[in-house]
């Protein structure tokens, strides 16, 4: 089970991956394609081994030629519960934006850079960095995350857009 200060870098790790998801349409930021309702599951690892589902439901609005990202996501699982906002820019290649988690009251920044169809983020906050690569095919996101110095060791997530 994972106790409340480990569910915090958790989430973290969780929304800032789906800050950088990646889907260009012609002429258009990466982000255009995000724009509306997307959810799906995922496991996390803990370095003992164990695993626990997450389901999750996210909330994208998409500005500036879809240059821009504001996110509402929600995820759950049998341990915990969190609720997240965001918002992240991009000039086409680097990344950068920020994070806070209202219930907790904690936030952070958001860096990484897009090329073509391969995301590299790291997330940062006052006592938390979490490393995440992804790709988006058509209406689907895979997400793989590796938070630091946690009791986990991996998440992996998949999304659908509703």
């Amino acid at each position: 089970m994972l106790h409340h200060h480990q569910a915090v870098p958790i989430a973290l790790a969780v929304s800032i991956s789906l800050f950088a998801s990646y889907g260009y349409a012609e002429g258009a930021g990466p982000f255009a394609k995000m724009a509306g309702s997307w959810s799906g599951v995922g496991n996390l690892t803990m370095t003992n081994g164990a695993q626990e589902r997450l389901r999750c439901r996210a909330r994208y609005n998409v500005g500036g030629g879809g240059n821009e990202l504001r996110l509402n996501l929600r995820c759950a699982s049998e341990s915990y519960n969190f609720d997240l906002g965001g918002a992240v820019e991009t000039d086409g290649n680097a990344i950068t934006g920020s994070w806070s988690e209202a219930t907790r009251n904690v936030a952070g920044t958001v860096s990484g850079r897009v090329n073509r169809d391969s995301i590299q983020v790291v997330a940062r906050g006052d006592s938390f960095s979490a490393s995440l690569s992804l790709v988006t095919q058509g209406n689907r996101q895979s997400v793989a995350i590796r938070p630091q110095g946690t009791e986990v060791s991996t998440v992996s997530i998949t999304l659908s857009k509703s």
